[in-house]
């Protein structure tokens, strides 16, 4: 039996996850840029999910990995990939409509969606600490969000606010059902031929719906040149962080350094300031605050 690789350093550890995050970040960012210039949802998606593909093909290939699923697996497989395709879908819509730290902060709603979700299929309950934490993070999500004022003056949050709760709202759904399949019914599955089939699902999920008009000018190219560096830097912030965080994982010591994940909304506020002159009111900051101590707090109690 192969001997485990070495962990990193745990210095070492948190500065790649951070930086990981900033790459994801980065990619939402660009993403935005690549939308305001005209760019369709649908061909956002295909180019990311193109180069991911493209990485985890190579893996597969170098590591002589075999393309068969165990029996029975295979439907849920295909239900994972078109989960993530749906959640890519409506956090990019999310992200299109909103800003984009706010996008992320619902997105990451997902640590409290999945554990509502895997009590009511038979798993564990939450403890009263975690239950107490998920208050505190809804808490903290209806000041960055702003709900008084929204409720008071609906139009000044803009046409799109309400949409794009939903579709980030919507997003972290989607993501936790896929994840809950993924631990529950494809645990004898490779972890790099699972990821490989999940991302051609939402390759050839994207392909299939711009081919049937499902989105409409979801395969519009970008109108100006800042469109078509916007869809340069996703892919390419995507596919490098994807490639890094896979291809680290077994020496990043996920158990204790995976909330450093957690940088990626903060990250997102300072590159949103900086490109897309996208800014939270000082209220709206601390209610950020609280959702990212809340999700740190939740996820270092699960692990411990």
């Amino acid at each position: 039996m192969p001997t485990p690789p070495a962990a990193f350093p745990r210095p070492l550890a948190l500065l790649m996850l951070c930086g990981v995050a900033t790459l994801f970040a980065t990619n939402h960012v660009a993403a935005r840029v690549a939308f305001d210039a005209g760019t369709g949802l649908l061909l956002a998606i295909l180019v990311r999910s193109g180069v991911a593909s493209l990485v985890l093909g190579g893996l597969v290939v170098g590591r002589r990995k075999a393309f068969e699923l165990p029996a029975g697996t295979g439907r849920w497989q295909l239900l994972v990939g078109l989960l993530v395709a749906v959640q890519s879908l409506c956090l990019y819509s999310a992200v299109a409509r909103i800003p984009v730290v706010v996008a992320l902060l619902l997105m990451n709603t997902l640590p409290i969606q999945l554990a509502l979700l895997t009590w009511a299929l038979g798993g564990r309950r939450p403890s009263a600490r975690a239950s107490l934490i998920m208050g505190i993070i809804l808490v903290g999500l209806v000041v960055v969000l702003d709900v008084p004022a929204w409720l008071g003056e609906p139009g000044a949050m803009g046409p799109g606010w309400l949409a794009g709760i939903g579709f980030g709202l919507a997003a972290a759904t989607a993501f936790s059902g896929a994840l809950w399949i993924t631990e529950h019914r494809l645990a004898r599955v490779g972890s790099t031929l699972r990821s490989l089939l999940t991302m051609s699902t939402v390759l050839l999920s994207m392909l299939v719906a711009g081919a049937l008009g499902l989105v409409p000018g979801g395969m519009d190219l970008p109108q100006a040149t800042q469109g078509w560096w916007g869809l340069a830097a996703l892919a390419l912030c995507y596919g490098v962080g994807f490639s890094i965080l896979f291809i680290s994982v077994p020496r990043l010591d996920m158990a204790r350094n995976a909330p450093a994940l957690n940088m990626e909304p903060v990250a997102a506020l300072v590159l949103g300031y900086l490109v897309l002159g996208q800014a939270l009111s000082p209220v709206q900051l601390v209610g950020g605050g609280i959702v990212l101590a809340g999700i740190l707090l939740l996820g270092l109690s699960r692990r411990a």
